[in-house]
């Protein structure tokens, strides 16, 4: 299967932060022929930060899904995904019309609006993931927790939330080539059976909407000349599932590792947790979700002495910013009190993640609901050194994760 996707060998996907610092000790902008079939790397926090402002001079356009899919997908599954109103590859004026019909469903004060029922959700799941001496925190909370939350938004049907989060899983799956080639048939049922899902849905909130957000994006349309076709609607569902789901289940994935490998910060969070909105912070910029950025260059430039043709595929590796000592003095140490704000895990200018509040109150919720339950964790017995990784190099995130929970008296929780 041919992808644009960099390739991870097993010690990078284990831990890629030592790939990043011999990137960045290579040069400003290396060259890297193994890597996309050949492209410009960006490791340094002030390049990246500059890519992503300058959306004319660096095209997004090969971050489509249809661009990131092999060809083998077919062309039955690659014309769904081939929209002209594309928030993730637009640029101003389209840009700023698209993202103005959906940023209001996630500003600040929406998603603050969200936190009792996220509070609600992540209360019951914990319930039942504390129960036994031992859990997997990835499948009973990280995963399910936002997929629900994001399911309720869009109207999703509660029997269908296991559908959404296996059509989120291939979606991502099929773009970031972390299926294998005889996988190939089962992900095209998947999207082919997604697509089919998603486009009786939008017809059936055209005719009877309601109180969600699907119904709000084509009321939105309507109010514009309705200039978003079905497909762009289906477009933009698909973009919040998996911006709403694989960004907090890795945060909360991620975060999570940290702590566990960093108890005496667990323990300062437990003793304060007006700490935890910086500590999220830290977390993002520690161990980002989301690892790198792909740009095409759309002009003959220049970028830090190093001159880049037009054409030429840019590899911003977020994680490595996050890294980069020139930004974040000793970065990497784990400091859930560091000056953290700034990271690039959520990008940087028009493109910057359009779910990052929901991200950050969900896991806000989740660790104050588990500080407010368990008095400490720890890696459940063989777990430490055999966290199973996701395959991806755009993300990153454990697969799964055994844990264990020593629960406060049962009047601390009350």
């Amino acid at each position: 299967m041919s992808s644009l996707a960099p390739q991870l060998t097993p010690e990078v996907t284990l831990d890629p932060y030592p790939f990043y610092a011999s990137l960045r000790e290579a040069g400003p902008i290396p060259f890297v022929p193994s890597l996309m079939r050949g492209c410009y790397v960006l490791t340094r926090h002030e390049d990246i930060a500059s890519v992503l402002k300058n959306p004319v001079l660096f095209s997004s356009k090969l971050m489509a899904p249809s661009a990131m899919m092999p060809r083998e997908i077919g062309e039955d599954v690659l014309r769904f995904f081939q929209v002209e109103n594309n928030l993730l590859t637009s640029i101003p004026p389209l840009h700023t019309r698209l993202r103005g019909l959906v940023g209001r469903a996630f500003t600040p004060r929406r998603v603050a609006e969200l936190e009792p029922r996220i509070r609600e959700i992540c209360g019951e799941l914990l319930d039942t993931m504390l129960a036994r001496e031992e859990f997997e925190l990835v499948a009973e909370l990280a995963a399910p927790l936002p997929v629900i939350v994001i399911a309720e938004m869009l109207g999703v049907e509660p029997e269908r939330r296991l559908d959404f989060k296996r059509w989120s899983d291939d979606l991502l799956r099929t773009t970031a080539m972390m299926g294998a080639s005889q996988e190939l048939d089962r992900l095209r049922d998947s999207l082919l059976a997604f697509h089919a899902y998603l486009e009786a849905v939008v017809e059936r909130r055209r005719r009877e909407p309601r109180q969600d957000l699907i119904s709000a994006l084509l009321e939105a349309s309507e109010s514009e000349g309705g200039f978003l076709s079905t497909l762009d609607i289906m477009a933009f569902t698909r973009l919040l599932l998996v911006a709403g789901n694989e960004t907090t289940t890795n945060l909360i994935g991620n975060g999570m590792v940290a702590l566990l490998r960093h108890p005496s910060e667990w323990e300062r969070l437990a003793a304060d947790p007006s700490l935890l909105p910086n500590a999220i912070e830290e977390m993002l910029r520690y161990d980002s979700p989301a690892q790198a950025l792909v740009r095409l260059v759309m002009e003959d430039t220049e970028l830090a002495g190093q001159a880049l043709p037009k054409g030429s595929r840019v590899l911003l590796l977020l994680g490595a910013a996050n890294r980069d000592p020139h930004r974040f003095p000793e970065p990497d140490r784990f400091d859930i009190t560091r000056e953290a704000q700034g990271h690039s895990s959520f990008g940087h200018g028009i493109h910057f993640c359009l779910g990052a509040p929901l991200a950050r109150i969900e896991a806000k919720v989740v660790f104050e609901e588990l500080f407010r339950r368990v008095r400490r964790v720890s890696f459940a017995p063989g777990q430490e050194g055999t966290i199973p990784w996701n395959q991806a190099f755009l993300i990153r995130g454990p697969k799964s994760l055994r844990m264990k929970a020593e629960p406060y008296p049962a009047a601390r929780t009350a």
